[in-house]
């Protein structure tokens, strides 16, 4: 793993532990040699993750639609800064570029990012690992819903497995660097589940 894709919120959140984890997610990849990919934001955890890798020398890969250059400021400090037209050729460079994804804190676009390359794994698109950074137990009810969506058969439990989570950076990053995908020859049935 050489590169990683962290989806985060473009505000900050309201406590001050979400700052202080995104600073240290963004010191932990920076030590580790590990690329950002990132939405190219300045603003909330976005810029703050960013700023983290940059003030360690890490390398700093933002990708942002032209539309968003504004509204969330990209952040012209970046290593490569990517303009792009939509939201969804910002998704796929950023996948593209990434060896691995890491969800912090956010909203419906990270969730929404979160769970589409999490699709894309689990329909074999991809085998890259995909992490949620669970900062104050921000994920848990995410995660208990992931947990009653294999316990309904809705969800196998070899790709419920495909989310790692620690409250910790560098735990997280160690789970994502011995990650092995899983391979599933046959879809969800009843009698499977």
């Amino acid at each position: 793993m050489k590169s990683v894709a962290v989806y985060c919120g473009s505000s900050s959140g309201n406590q001050e532990i979400y700052t202080q984890q995104a600073q240290e997610m963004g010191r932990e990849l920076a030590r580790r040699g590990l690329t950002l990919v990132y939405g190219g934001g300045c603003v909330g955890l976005m810029g703050t993750i960013a700023d983290a890798v940059l003030a360690e020398g890490g390398k700093v890969i933002g990708v942002i639609p032209g539309f968003l250059a504004d509204k969330e400021l990209a952040h012209q400090g970046c290593t490569e800064l990517h303009i792009v037209d939509t939201m969804h050729q910002r998704k796929l460079l950023m996948a593209d570029l990434a060896d691995g994804f890491v969800a912090m804190p956010g909203g419906f676009g990270t969730l929404e990012e979160l769970f589409e390359v999490l699709t894309w794994g689990q329909l074999g698109l991809h085998g890259k690992p995909v992490g949620v950074l669970n900062t104050q137990g921000f994920y848990d009810s995410l995660l208990a819903l992931l947990d009653h969506m294999s316990a309904e058969a809705f969800l196998r439990q070899e790709n419920r497995g495909q989310v790692l989570q620690s409250a910790n950076a560098a735990a997280l990053l160690d789970a994502m660097q011995a990650y092995q995908p899983v391979r599933l020859e046959k879809w969800l049935t009843p009698e499977k589940s």
